[in-house]
């Protein structure tokens, strides 16, 4: 297991999973009618674009929960760079337990490569000035597998949960002003970060006389982000977000600020294209 590995337990589970919805009641008919129980075959896996390569643990757990007999051998790891025709791993084993797990092990290795490929074109663009954030903008069941991408695409893991931190938002201050409701939140958790977001330049500095931990400037400009990157001198870490692409990265990265979150990693990331192929 390494750094970019989603913990062991979710691994089991969201495969497992996976394995069921695909395989169904009566198992993979077509391999099954076509294709002799003591056939064996090797395949390779092979990318077909260029991207970073993420998800590797999920294939490894596809096959062996499948049939612990076929065997996967990497020539890279999660985090490395891909081009198209780069033999990612070699596999053997049984040809029906081989095309039994392909699916599986294809869906979750394009899924995770796709969030790692995106999160390093972000990365790159800030030029190191800030850190590239996800968010809780995952889907359901698939978030620990979804911020290990991330990882292995050079970004790093906002809260993981509601019960990381706390982050106040427009809609908690509904029936009650940000002073209070930061004060609320200091009194109940007094060891937690505690996060609030600013839509203005004004609750900019109320958060920082109230002495928050971070400031998350919500859907600001760069122009506007440097100003409440001066106000806050430091006092506060400063994080972006909303209105954040591609394009416009990098003039936020400029300005100061220490963290820019992007739901589009997860959210709405393009699956990158590896296949399987029998030799």
């Amino acid at each position: 297991m390494n750094d970019f590995d989603p913990p062991c337990e979710v691994v089991t589970n969201v495969v497992s999973a996976a394995l069921a919805e695909d395989i169904g009641l009566l198992g993979d008919l077509t391999s099954i009618a076509t294709v002799g129980n003591d056939e064996r075959a090797s395949a390779v896996l092979a990318a077909r674009e260029e991207g970073i390569l993420a998800g590797t643990a999920l294939v490894d757990e596809a096959f062996r929960q499948v049939d612990h007999t076929v065997e996967v051998r990497w020539n890279l790891r999660d985090g490395d760079p891909i081009e198209p025709g780069t033999v990612i791993a070699e596999i053997s084993g049984p040809l029906r337990s081989i095309l039994t797990g392909e699916r599986v092990a294809l869906n979750f290795l394009g899924h995770c490569s796709g969030i790692a490929s995106l999160t390093r074109r972000y990365v790159r663009a800030a030029r190191g000035k800030a850190r590239i954030l996800d968010t809780r903008k995952t889907l359901p069941g698939l978030r620990a597998v979804q911020r290990a991408a991330v990882r292995a695409g050079g970004g790093f893991n906002h809260r993981d949960s509601l019960s990381a931190a706390v982050l106040i938002k427009d809609n908690h201050l509904a029936g009650l002003g940000l002073t209070q409701a930061v004060e609320r939140a200091r009194s109940r958790w007094p060891m937690r970060t505690i996060e609030v977001e600013c839509e203005n330049i004004d609750q900019v500095i109320e958060a920082r006389d109230v002495g928050v931990d971070v400031v998350l400037v919500d859907n600001m400009g760069p122009d506007q982000v440097a100003r409440a990157v001066e106000i806050l001198e430091g006092s506060a870490k400063v994080e972006v977000s909303g209105r954040v692409t591609l394009d416009s990265v990098g003039a936020y990265a400029e300005t100061g600020a220490d963290f820019i979150s992007v739901g589009a990693i997860t959210h709405s990331v393009r699956v990158l294209d590896i296949g399987l192929d029998i030799n």
